[in-house]
């Protein structure tokens, strides 16, 4: 059966299928397995995505969108002066994904959509809407942690026995989520997780960190230079989008390197300088927030009625996550030896199609609960509901009537006539 799996994130979308084979492998956009989730409105109304949009953006930012996925309470957003729903901006990334998926597979069977476990029916149905308008099959939706934990288990080879518990820390490009995830000796399907806790933070995460590193870099070199600079931050014109363009993509590469090497460099345009940065530097900036990840981390598992010893791991997944300093406060905080992964931005898309079980499209009732202390949220099944409408339960059938209560007042009324029959001949018997 020839599947998709699409984590679609708030800075980037990752996508993985798996042919008649049987065998996984990402999908690459422009040679890479991360696309952009921006979206560009064209003045005619066409929609750009991805690489593409960003392009048009540094022209002409009118009808650019960088984060749809932020966007999804909001229900239109206004691009040139237009209100185009939400859904759309989504579908345009999706179609763009799916549009690749067919032309390697030839074709589609099966589509899996992941989403934070946080997510409500509102917003599930805002991410299926956009699946059925970018022409998708009725997709699956999977919750984030419970495709992490499965490639935990399925490609890792990691043991995760029934009755026991996964950490996931999931630090993306623009928010941090952190769960706690159980497998269950009889669950939801073959695999059977649930989700008993999480927690987040949607300011956390890559973009910040980001922004963190070019006012570290403005303080450092904008002194004598504080017109242009504030010409390359704040850009007027269409060359000044473009090298602030250039400064924020030379960033994040820095920021990347630094997670591997103990020192970059960053060209700042405009100012023909050369900006030397180092892993002590970044660690410095981000320190806090990524302290605040963690307490965030440490409270989910709390809220589950766990300790971190009784976790068999915490898996960290997102692209920010490979920043070894939050391994190290992790360790630190929670007695607990992280696991780490060179890519860990296609872990959750990758995850999804590894669940034998993910294949209904809405979770059966769920078993009887174990004792819980009533300070413990419920368990959350790993698959949600589809969405576009959502079924509603038909009504309750009428109970049927016991057959007394139905024929009672005849019975009565047979069983008096008799004694009145009963009575007339025996009155009779005695005058005779």
């Amino acid at each position: 059966m020839r599947a998709l799996g699409i984590d679609f994130g708030t800075s980037n979308t990752v996508a993985v299928v798996r042919g008649g084979d049987g065998r996984t492998r990402p999908l690459l956009f422009d040679g890479a397995p991360l696309l952009p989730s921006a979206v560009y409105r064209e003045p005619d109304g066409r929609l750009l995505v991805g690489h593409d949009a960003h392009r048009r953006a540094r022209i002409d930012p009118a009808g650019f969108e960088p984060h749809p996925k932020r966007r999804v309470d909001d229900g239109t957003v206004l691009l040139r002066d237009t209100e185009t729903p939400v859904p759309q901006l989504i579908a345009a990334v999706l179609r763009h994904v799916a549009a690749e998926a067919r032309r390697q597979l030839g074709g589609l069977d099966e589509v899996r959509l992941t989403h934070p476990a946080s997510w409500g029916q509102r917003r599930r149905a805002v991410l299926v809407q956009a699946a059925y308008a970018a022409g998708l099959p009725q997709p699956t939706l999977v919750a984030e942690p419970v495709a992490a934990a499965a490639y935990y288990t399925a490609v890792l080879g990691a043991a995760l026995p029934p009755g026991r518990a996964l950490a996931v820390y999931d630090l993306g490009g623009g928010t941090f989520d952190a769960a706690v995830v159980r497998r269950e000796p009889t669950g939801f399907d073959a695999a059977g997780f649930v989700v008993l806790a999480e927690q987040g933070l949607t300011e956390v995460g890559g973009l910040e960190f980001d922004q963190a590193l070019v006012e570290h870099l403005g303080r450092a070199y904008s002194p004598n230079r504080t017109v242009m600079w504030n010409g390359l931050v704040a850009p007027a014109d269409t060359g000044s989008r473009r090298a602030r363009a250039l400064l924020y993509d030379d960033v994040r590469a820095a920021k990347e390197t630094l997670s591997r090497t103990a020192s970059a460099d960053v060209h700042l345009p405009a100012l023909d300088v050369a900006a030397h940065l180092t892993r002590d530097e970044l660690e410095s900036l981000i320190h806090g927030h990524l302290a605040r990840t963690v307490d965030c981390l440490a409270q989910t598992v709390t809220a589950a009625g766990l300790t971190p010893a009784d976790l068999v791991g915490v898996f960290l997944v997102g692209g920010s996550s490979r920043i070894p300093l939050a391994a190290r406060l992790i360790h630190t905080r929670l007695g607990v030896a992280p696991t780490t992964l060179e890519q860990p931005e296609t872990v959750v898309a990758d995850g999804v199609l590894r669940m034998a079980g993910a294949a209904r499209t809405a979770p059966p009732g769920p078993p009887a609960p174990a004792p819980r202390s009533p300070a413990v949220p419920s368990p959350v099944p790993y698959l949600s509901s589809p969405a576009g409408p959502y079924p509603v339960p038909a009504a309750a059938a009428t109970p049927a009537r016991p057959w007394y209560d139905e024929h009672g007042p005849v019975l009565v009324a047979i069983l008096a006539a008799l004694v009145l029959l009963a009575a007339v001949v025996l009155v009779a018997l005695l005058l005779s």
